[in-house]
């Protein structure tokens, strides 16, 4: 009663990397409320699952292990989940904003009449007072996330309804190993006694999953482009920089939208989160909708042809000019020092 549960999605048998991100922010969250931390895992061939779930801190696993739950199909995974929720009564409900995410949350939510705020950046618990109502909350989840096109932060809060739910984007929160020798209580869901034959009107009649060949999340360094880039052509020079010092091209939502790089490549609210040593933002303004997706790199260096660009204000260092100007002399000196 009253804990913080993750819905655990599946990738290839595997716990996917957002969900256990998710359970490490889930940790933290029951820590801070003094609650447990659940988690619900729903596949088929789900032996020994609870394995990878029990080190990132989990006190309680839900598993339904059935044939017909794998693939992913929206109506059982639905009834299940409403069903757990409906009995374990959590406080907070965690999912990924991913295509299952975005598929079944709205849809638990709306069942148990709770709300759910998609694409959040950051969660955080705190207190929340309405003068209006005259009444005090404490230990709400404060679920952050930009709006209005990224022009301002804004944090939402769900005081009366329960479980307060929130999706987050792969990346954005850190993945981290809560304790190796963590024990918890495995609960086997009967999947016979909640589903009907009508849970499995729609079927899947044949599976395919294309990998995306462009996969910027983990690498070390990131040449990203901006709207200020001006080209596709200009974009190649970026393409040829971060080949010379073994990096990948990344791009702004307005530079995507442009034409001039892969949506693969966006970073920011919108795209993909990044935590790379070294990121050079090239002809990017620093909008709160990309910064999101970037800020947490160890080294950020901006170049830029405008010094009021809000980029500076994040970076570590900052270059006012040109990038088809300050690109080719960075590239010229580091071919020069690595002789």
């Amino acid at each position: 009663m009253n804990n913080v549960c993750v819905y655990c999605e599946l990738d290839e048998g595997k716990i996917a990397d957002v969900s256990l991100e998710l359970m490490t922010k889930g940790r933290t969250l029951a820590n801070e409320l003094g609650v447990q931390l659940e988690a619900l895992v729903i596949g088929s061939n789900l032996k020994n699952i609870e394995k990878q779930l029990l080190p990132y801190g989990a006190d309680k696993i839900f598993i339904a292990d059935d044939k017909r739950l794998d693939p992913y199909v929206t109506q059982p995974h639905t009834t299940i989940t409403v069903n757990v929720f409906e009995k374990e009564k959590p406080q907070i409900a965690l999912m990924g904003a991913t295509i299952i995410g975005r598929d079944l949350g709205p849809r638990v939510s709306s069942a148990l009449k709770s709300g759910l705020t998609a694409d959040c950046t950051s969660l955080e618990i705190g207190p929340h007072e309405d003068k209006k109502q005259g009444k005090t909350y404490e230990n709400l989840l404060y679920q952050i996330r930009p709006a209005f096109g990224g022009n301002i932060v804004a944090t939402i809060i769900n005081p009366d309804c329960r479980p307060q739910m929130a999706t987050v984007r792969e990346g954005v929160m850190k993945k981290e190993i809560f304790n190796e020798n963590h024990k918890g209580e495995i609960i086997n869901i009967d999947v016979d006694k909640i589903l009907t034959d009508t849970d499995f009107l729609v079927k899947v009649i044949e599976r395919h999953v294309e990998k995306s060949k462009i996969n910027i999340k983990n690498s070390p360094i990131i040449v990203a482009g901006g709207y200020g880039v001006g080209s596709k052509e200009n974009f190649q020079l970026l393409h040829n920089f971060a080949d010379l010092i073994g990096g990948d091209v990344g791009a702004s939502r307005a530079a995507v939208d442009a034409g001039y790089a892969e949506h693969e490549r966006q970073i920011g609210q919108t795209g993909v989160t990044v935590r790379p040593k070294l990121y050079i933002a090239c002809g990017i303004s620093g909008q709160v909708q990309h910064t999101a997706g970037m800020e947490e790199s160890s080294m950020i260096i901006a170049i830029n042809n405008d010094p009021e660009a809000p980029i500076n204000k994040i970076a570590d260092y900052v270059i006012t000019g040109n990038v088809e100007d300050v690109i080719p002399k960075m590239m010229k000196q580091y071919k020069a020092n690595t002789k």
